[in-house]
């Protein structure tokens, strides 16, 4: 699928749930969510449906993300359902990784290709301070049972907090120097109800090539991809930097997002929203509406004069 602007519209995340088992502070607002009704929450079927037609249209990379996706009841089923669709390049999911060691081999089994894990910290008691509820020796041991299964590459995932774990990142980019693993530093975004937070926590990721003088710059494999890469002389993984505030990446975006509720969100940074749940449930022409709202996916977003969007990230999906 091919935009107004000429980009190949061609990977879809989708958000299986807006719950999770984490109250992360830049995600969820201190006092909490309002949860989507249950019946606005798209059926497993309805996601199934819904992807097959985006497959078919030319969508061959897939994500599944939340809230926190492995706490969605049949996800399995789900897994194996998409992972048999023909055209499907990469597959993937993104979770906090608590649930990942009880679900990592079936995960494999079911058809998914490799997972991307949120860790912020490699501190156990400020794991606990963002997250409120995690157990860091929960997410650790769900990383070391994913490589031990093959849901690899690994990529963990690791939103920079300014006065939080600014102070980890040369201890996050060393990961890297024996292990086949990126870690990508994530610019916290303001979103949500819990912008204000965002924005008074916010550095840039200018930071990481400041404190790690040492990483150089390599050729992108893929051009669509948000990060730009890095190495350590001799590292065996890679450290990724992704820009959303700083550099915007919207010339290359090839993305679009489900939502939990059903929504697409052409642009992350947008308000504007398309309803596929209804028009499913209501019989309407899916496909034509899917490339109506590829056509008018918007150049880039516009956060320079301060108009955040207002959903909460973790209604979503990441």
């Amino acid at each position: 699928m091919i935009d107004s602007y000429g980009r190949n519209i061609n990977y879809l995340r989708i958000s299986v749930t807006d719950l999770c088992n984490l109250r992360c502070r830049y995600c969820m607002p201190e006092e909490g969510i309002t949860k989507i009704q249950y019946n606005e929450i798209l059926r497993l079927e309805e996601i199934y449906e819904l992807a097959k037609t985006f497959v078919s249209l030319g969508v061959n990379k897939i994500r599944i993300t939340g809230g926190e996706p492995l706490i969605r009841k049949g996800i399995l089923n789900l897994i194996e359902n998409i992972g048999k669709l023909e055209g499907i390049k990469d597959f993937a999911m993104t979770t906090n990784g608590i649930l990942l060691k009880k679900y990592a081999k079936d995960l494999k089994s079911a058809g998914l290709n490799r997972v991307n894990v949120s860790l912020d910290t490699l501190d156990a008691k400020k794991y606990y301070d963002i997250t409120k509820v995690g157990s860091h020796k929960d997410v650790l041991e769900g990383i070391e049972e994913a490589k031990r299964v093959g849901l690899t590459p690994i990529k963990l995932n690791t939103v920079l907090v300014g006065g939080f774990n600014d102070t980890e990142i040369e201890d996050f980019v060393n990961l890297t120097k024996n292990e086949e693993i990126d870690v990508r530093f994530i610019e916290l975004m303001p979103i949500g109800q819990a912008k204000d937070w965002s924005l008074d926590k916010f550095i840039s990721n200018k930071t990481v090539l400041e404190k790690v003088k040492e990483l150089k710059e390599i050729t992108k494999e893929d051009v669509s991809s948000p990060a730009n890469y890095y190495k350590l002389p001799n590292g065996k993984g890679r450290v990724g930097l992704i820009n959303p505030i700083s550099c915007k990446f919207c010339t290359n975006c090839n993305r679009v997002r489900l939502t939990a509720d059903g929504k697409v969100k052409p642009c992350l940074h947008s308000n504007d929203e398309i309803d596929l749940r209804s028009a499913l449930r209501n019989g309407e022409d899916v496909k034509k509406i899917i490339l109506n709202l590829i056509k008018n996916k918007p150049k880039e977003h516009n956060l320079e004069d301060g108009e955040y969007i207002k959903r909460n990230m973790i209604a979503i999906g990441g």
